[in-house]
Formats: C-alpha cells, structure tokens, sequence
C-alpha cells in the first residue's frame, strides 16, 4: 500500500531486502575495518536506517554461523569477520548441506547442475586441495583419500558443528 507523503506525492513501501543482504552489506563493512571493530562503527558505516538493536542481531547471526568473531565479555564488544560474502555463501551451503540425510545425492545433484566452466573450476581446486597436489599413486580424477570415489570426503575429514 503507497501512503502520500508531505507535499501530495507519493511515497512506495519500503523494499524487503533479500534473505542474506543485510548479512553480506554487515560483512562488507567489516571487511573494511583494520582491526576488531564495535557493533556501534558498523551501524555508523551502514547508514541505512537500521537500528542499533538490527545490527547486534545480525552480528550475532553471523558469530552463531562462524562468520565472525567476537571479542570481549563486557563491553565494548568487537567483532571482525572470518568471511567475505563469498565465505558466507560457502558456509550457508556447508549448512544446508550438514541437514541432508543423503550427502551423496546431494553434492550429485549440485555437481550434475554445474556448468562446464564451473565443473571444471571445482574440479580444479579439488586437485589442488589434495596432499601432494594429486601426484600420490592412486591419485587422478575421482580418487581421494579413501580411493576412488568421493574425493577428500572421508568422515574424518569433517569439522564438527
């Protein structure tokens, strides 16, 4: 519903930010900061509006999804990123992907809607991310270190959380 603003004219709702933008623009404040910074700068540098109460929540969203980090038991609390957009984006997935019974069907259908180039840049840092570099007998497309199969996704391999 648009309200009439002073003058006659016509104000529009206020946009819904999309699930996650609030987090990322945080994070991209933070990314800015040279050291640990409070709750209180990053409202300051947002400059959108959004209360001092928005901000606390959306810090401590990220710290529950190890995004950042908080220092500090009184106050003033600091908090600084562990992430970047790109890094929140993998732990959501890594999240989404922790909830799945069926890990394998999964990570195939993700890997099964890839393009080519996105394929092959996947399949690029998995080799890289392999001991040695991939030289190691056995090593080669589909081999990890389990064997053939599932590359580097051994059950020890996985943090907790």
């Amino acid at each position: 519903m648009d309200t009439e603003g002073a003058g006659g004219e016509r104000e529009a709702p206020a946009r819904r930010r999309g699930q996650g933008e609030l987090e990322a623009q945080v994070l991209s404040v933070l990314g800015e900061a040279t050291e640990p910074v409070t709750a209180a700068w990053v409202l300051e540098r947002l400059g959108s509006g959004l209360s001092y109460s928005t901000v606390i929540t959306i810090l401590t969203r990220l710290h529950a999804k190890q995004a950042v980090t908080r220092t500090g038991r009184g106050r003033p609390v600091l908090w600084q990123p562990v992430a970047n957009e790109a890094g929140l984006a993998a732990l959501r997935m890594r999240s989404l992907l922790d909830k799945q019974s069926d890990r394998d069907a999964v990570l195939a259908g993700f890997v099964s809607v890839l393009s080519a180039d996105d394929e092959e840049l996947l399949r690029s840092l998995l080799a890289e991310s392999e001991p040695g570099g991939g030289d190691a007998p056995g090593s080669g497309p589909g081999a990890g270190p389990d064997g053939p199969g599932r590359p580097g996704a051994a059950p020890t391999d996985r943090p907790e959380g």
